[in-house]
């Protein structure tokens, strides 16, 4: 149990594990810093950056919950999914080496069609931003931004990475329905993230019966409105509450770690989840 009842928790960021821009290392220290009583590394389709993560938060006093973040498809809209409380990450690795190849290959394929419109970056530009990481977008917007192709990462996502945009490409598709096992057979709960104005009734009903376990109430991206109405329809579909900053370690967008203030008591509706599953939340 977290102690004391007016502490922060914040159950949703990044690191160079995957597209963040700090080590698991910094992210643990950052939390500590700012007095966070725990916190989750949601890597994009890895849990590479989870053991160094909780060697950096042992004897601190911030929980570190095992994490994950997922990009699976309704129909034809991408959504995130996060995997919190992963008992054996180690479970997921097979199936997140074949997203982390598709990954590899969407960029690929974004970095061809920027040199069909003259954008004259490499793939081995990507890489060197991605270094150990998972490859993704923010990768390829940083080698946009580095070769002086952007003024920014928003820049390169408004002009060519968005969808829309000149070389954007699509993921390839991974069904809600699949994440969710896969984040079940890892022992954690599945997450859906920050839903925004999409966080309907119907659609959350229709996620319940393929496994939902819980959303994303508070999330940089949602309006007041949407984190009222979403922490009511997590009380009436008995989903349990998460939130997080969804921090990259970027300066872009004035994010900061622990800015949504979400409060520990979400966390302890999680652990009880996981106890009435015959799980035992990890300390």
């Amino acid at each position: 149990m977290i102690a004391p009842a007016a502490a922060f928790v914040d159950l949703h960021m990044h690191s160079t594990a995957s597209d963040g821009s700090r080590t698991p290392t910094d992210v643990v220290r950052t939390a500590v810093a700012t007095g966070l009583a725990a916190i989750a590394l949601t890597d994009h389709d890895t849990v590479a950056g989870l053991a160094e993560a909780h060697a950096a938060a042992s004897g601190t006093g911030v929980r570190l919950v095992n994490g994950v973040e997922l990009s699976a498809t309704e129909k034809d809209t991408e959504t995130h999914v996060l995997g919190l409380h992963l008992q054996d990450p180690h479970v997921l690795d097979l199936a997140l080496g074949e997203l982390r190849e598709m990954r590899r290959r969407r960029a690929m394929k974004i970095v061809e069609r920027l040199q069909a419109i003259g954008v004259k970056i490499t793939f081995d530009d990507v890489l060197a931003q991605a270094g150990e990481g998972a490859v993704g977008r923010p990768h390829v917007a940083r080698a946009l931004v580095g070769d002086g192709w952007a003024v920014d990462i928003r820049d390169a996502f408004d002009r060519y990475l968005g969808a829309g945009r000149p070389a954007y490409v699509a993921k390839e598709p991974l069904a809600m329905a699949d994440a969710i096992r896969m984040i079940h057979s890892a022992g954690g709960l599945a997450i859906l993230a920050h839903p925004a104005g999409g966080g309907t009734r119907e659609r959350l009903t229709a996620l319940v019966a393929v496994g939902l376990d819980g959303v994303e109430v508070r999330h940089p991206s949602h309006s007041p409105a949407d984190v009222n109405r979403l922490r009511l329809l997590a009380d009436q579909l008995g989903l349990v509450p998460s939130g997080g900053s969804d921090w990259h370690g970027l300066s872009e967008g004035g994010r900061t770690i622990g800015m949504m203030q979400v409060p520990a008591d979400w966390l302890e509706r999680q652990d009880a989840r996981l106890t009435a599953r015959g799980r035992a939340p990890a300390a």
